[in-house]
């Protein structure tokens, strides 16, 4: 049975079913819609994150609808809890066939003179350097197995600057180049490393924005289509290029913005 979200999900996604797949920061917004889009295509998640009871609350209204998900607590910017990450997940299920490199933080909005180095740490460490501990701990059982696909989330803020967000701007940049550089060094050895680029999201993370008149319609303003996306429109692109439909793509960044970066 499938999970009833909100909007529709690709009903003929093919090659999902059964697979295990690991979703960071996957117990809310974007990283939730996610994790419940693989779960509807008959995959196995698991959700991890830094708070446990989020995480079993999402779990536990995957498999109210008929889905298959577990949660555990991880920070990505944990070496130490990456690497326990991957070892319970092959423990449990013998193997991991996609990884979702969702986790990330903006907490601060300042100009880069305002910004300290403990403020820029914490944000790169998070968006870079936990996905770079992600994709390792992920790729190393992924290259044992010969096969694996992971799916890096950038945004649009990994291709433009925006205002006020020096380190979250360069952190995402590194997500897309170091995309690339994990799928030319692993595209011989079957893995595929691809990356979704995120708009403006009506999640937890907009809402000030969204309920603030001025800067809503700033964002819809500079959005071609002019409207924020639903987290489910990011779930359709994380199928695919998680699938065998896209068995000849690696080192692509599909961006998901409403026509942001093509404006």
């Amino acid at each position: 049975m499938g999970l009833a979200l909100p909007l529709p999900l690709p009903a003929s996604m093919p090659g999902l079913a059964g697979k295990i797949v690991i979703v960071t920061g996957g117990g809310r917004g974007l990283g939730r819609a996610v994790a419940e889009g693989f779960a509807a295509a008959g995959a196995h998640v698991v959700l991890t994150g830094r708070s446990a009871g989020t995480l079993a609350e999402a779990a536990a209204a995957i498999a109210t609808h008929g889905g298959s998900a577990e949660g555990i607590a991880a920070d990505v910017a944990s070496e130490a809890d990456v690497e326990a990450l991957a070892r319970a997940v092959v423990e449990r299920h013998g193997r991991i066939d996609v990884l979702v490199n969702n986790a990330g933080i903006n907490p601060w909005y300042k100009t880069a003179e305002d910004t300290s180095l403990d403020e820029w740490r914490q944000v790169v460490e998070t968006n870079l350097t936990g996905v770079f501990l992600a994709a390792r701990a992920a790729g190393r059982v992924m290259l044992a197995q010969g096969e694996g696909a992971i799916v890096n989330i950038t945004s649009v803020a990994g291709r433009v600057g925006l205002a006020r967000t020096t380190a979250y701007c360069a952190a995402k940049g590194g997500v897309e180049l170091m995309t690339r550089q994990l799928a030319l060094e692993w595209a011989k050895k079957g893995v595929r490393v691809n990356a979704v680029g995120p708009g403006y999201f009506e999640t937890e993370l907009t809402e000030g924005m969204r309920q603030n008149p001025k800067l809503a319609e700033r964002v819809t303003g500079r959005t071609p289509m002019g409207r924020f996306g639903h987290p489910q429109e990011l779930v359709g692109a994380c199928l695919f290029l998680a699938s065998p439909a896209a068995s000849y793509i690696t080192g692509a960044s599909l961006a998901v913005d409403g026509g942001w970066t093509a404006a």
